[in-house]
């Protein structure tokens, strides 16, 4: 019988109390020439149109879906409908701390030439919690600022009226690395 592949590298050195996936994200980046500094990288968070959120389901399964976002200081908010699959995964773990990973694409330019892309992304990842009462109304503004700051009193009836219908949560980043190419 043969016995299953050891990984390469074994952390031995992680200290108590750190999560799988704080201990999964110390990996350093390999391509480091393109790596870009932590201000960079949060700047391009701010300033994206939509992101990928990344979750695990109960059942082991994968899932990745779009949405729009907002990032304010050091958390990405973001809204859903009551259920689904995003909700299920994240409601999964939000009493134990469901962990997620959301990334951004910026600006993209294909080089057919030289067979490669320019291209900026940021990867952010950390723990999701529901956010209610104010604060969830509060995500819900910044939604509206930044996806309709010229309907800003038509945000506001909105929010009252579909409040109760949506689900508001807040990825707290607790890792973030930005990449470049140009």
């Amino acid at each position: 019988m043969q016995s299953a592949r050891k990984p390469d590298k074994i952390r031995t050195n992680i200290p108590v109390g750190v999560s799988k996936m704080e201990e999964l994200s110390v990996r350093p980046m390999r391509r480091k020439d393109r790596e870009t500094d932590e201000q960079d990288a949060r700047e391009l968070l701010s300033r994206g149109q939509y992101g990928v959120l990344s979750t695990v389901g109960a059942d082991g399964a994968p899932y990745g879906v779009p949405l729009n976002y907002v990032h304010r200081e050091s958390e990405i908010y973001f809204h859903s409908a009551p259920e689904g699959r995003k909700v299920d995964n994240l409601s999964a773990g939000v009493t134990s701390g469901a962990q997620a990973s959301f990334c951004v694409v910026g600006e993209t330019e294909v080089q057919p030439e030289m067979l490669t892309t320019n291209y900026e992304s940021v990867i952010a990842s950390g723990e999701v919690r529901e956010l209610e009462g104010e604060e969830k109304r509060t995500a819900l503004r910044w939604l509206v600022e930044k996806y309709a700051p010229d309907f800003r009193q038509q945000g506001e009836e909105h929010i009252a009226k579909a409040e109760g219908r949506t689900r508001v949560f807040g990825l707290s980043v607790r890792q973030i690395s930005g990449k470049r190419r140009s």
